[in-house]
């Protein structure tokens, strides 16, 4: 077949163009003092970094640097994947005169959340987060935009897995007064039938959700094993997970049993259902408040004190357990001095009174977390083919995990996004 004169010109001048692009691709070479790989809890020394179109093409010492490179000179530094927040809650900020949620549903707009979402993403990003798994509370889908919104290079935040609208039985988390029922609309999509559960995942996922959140057991009705199987199953063939925010023993039996991919919070979990979730693949996000952080959830020191003694016991039972772990923070309030990412990082600290090592730790908040969020082939390691999403620190974390309190580099997709060495 002969192709017409000007159809093959065009395609010749579409090669030269791709030859072109290919052989002028900036290419940038980071120089890695130390190098730590999370899931094995190792550290190399005098490694390079070459990152291209936003990935990482190779790993090694010794590596020939292309003339035209550009340099980042972290030799200086420890240098590791970017770190993970599997429960965030990027566009719902609670200020410390509203801690009442319904307060933020009569005041706030979802675009005006949307925007609150934008300034908490970009800090996010600049604590060392690249990644996190958004779990809702995002008004009638603030999430969605402000995914579409980074993934478009509009505004810079982490890579964001959203929940859209948490679905729930009815009232959701809250008690709602008889005269104002709506209140709960739109955190939450109420379902209680098996046709309301379909429609409410279904509608989740026309609006961009890309995992979905169920509260189980808030009320004195809880979902049941069963439900909870209908709705994972629902979920599964659409080729997402779910996320099951439990606060009672048998709520997180039941998630369990129903087959979710995580349990949220799970601080009423005994060590009998924390071994359930081992033998059945489920992970625990625990949200470990610190003590510090607690104590913003408007109730005073002492129930901050008592709040806090319960996730550092769980978070105790459940490493001795071994039941796999991933770092969420469900930080959603503002804190004075704090920024939406320094705040999130300092859930570290429940960590180090639980005397959990820091290798542990680094990979709860890396490897663990990347595999949950389904993107253990493109985040979460410094390996070649991943996306080039990479952070420096001053000390070597595996060493001092509170170095990551002071994150000096940022790159995200091979963007940087903080650099104060």
């Amino acid at each position: 077949m002969k192709f017409p004169r000007f159809f093959r010109v065009f395609l010749c001048l579409l090669i030269v163009i791709t030859f072109v692009s290919l052989a002028t691709a900036q290419v940038t070479a980071i120089k890695a003092g130390k190098l730590v790989d999370p899931e094995t809890g190792t550290v190399q020394t005098g490694q390079i970094i070459l990152v291209e179109k936003g990935k990482i093409q190779a790993v090694g010492a010794g590596l020939q640097i292309p003339a035209n490179a550009t340099v980042i000179d972290l030799t200086n530094y420890t240098v590791l994947p970017g770190l993970f927040d599997a429960h965030s809650h990027l566009c719902y900020t609670s200020q410390p005169d509203q801690r009442n949620q319904f307060f933020i549903d009569l005041t706030e707009t979802t675009a005006y959340r949307a925007i609150e979402g934008t300034k908490n993403a970009k800090d996010m990003l600049e604590a060392g987060f690249t990644t996190v798994r958004d779990v809702g509370n995002n008004g009638r889908y603030a999430d969605t935009a402000l995914r579409q919104a980074i993934e478009n290079g509009i505004v810079p935040g982490p890579t964001m897995i959203n929940a859209g609208r948490i679905i729930a039985p009815f009232g959701g988390q809250y008690h709602i007064q008889p005269d104002r029922p709506e209140l709960g609309n739109p955190e939450y999509l109420y379902a209680d039938t098996r046709d309301e559960m379909i429609k409410a995942i279904r509608e989740n996922i026309q609006f961009g959700a890309l995992v979905i959140k169920i509260v189980v057991d808030d009320q004195k009705y809880i979902y049941s094993a069963d439900d909870i199987k209908f709705m994972v199953d629902e979920v599964h063939r659409a080729g997402l997970k779910v996320a099951a925010h439990c606060m009672t023993t048998q709520g997180a039996r039941n998630a369990v049993l129903g087959g979710v991919d995580s349990v949220e919070h799970g601080f009423g979990m005994t060590d009998e259902v924390l071994q359930l979730a081992k033998d059945r693949g489920v992970v625990l996000v625990g949200t470990d408040f610190p003590e510090k952080a607690a104590e913003y959830l408007g109730q005073g020191p002492e129930f901050a004190k008592a709040f806090h003694a319960v996730f550092l016991d769980r978070l105790k039972r459940a490493y001795k357990i071994g039941i796999t772990m991933a770092y969420g923070t469900d930080t959603f309030f503002a804190v004075p001095g704090e920024t939406r990412g320094t705040l999130a990082i300092s859930y570290i600290d429940t960590f180090a009174e639980a005397s959990i090592p820091a290798k542990d730790t680094l990979r709860i908040m890396t490897t663990s977390a990347a595999k949950l969020l389904g993107v253990e082939k493109q985040r979460g390691a410094i390996k070649a083919g991943q996306f080039a999403d990479i952070i420096a620190t001053p000390e070597n974390p595996l060493d001092n995990i509170q170095t990551l309190k002071r994150v000096s580099f940022v790159m995200k997709n091979g963007v940087i996004y903080r650099s104060n060495k």
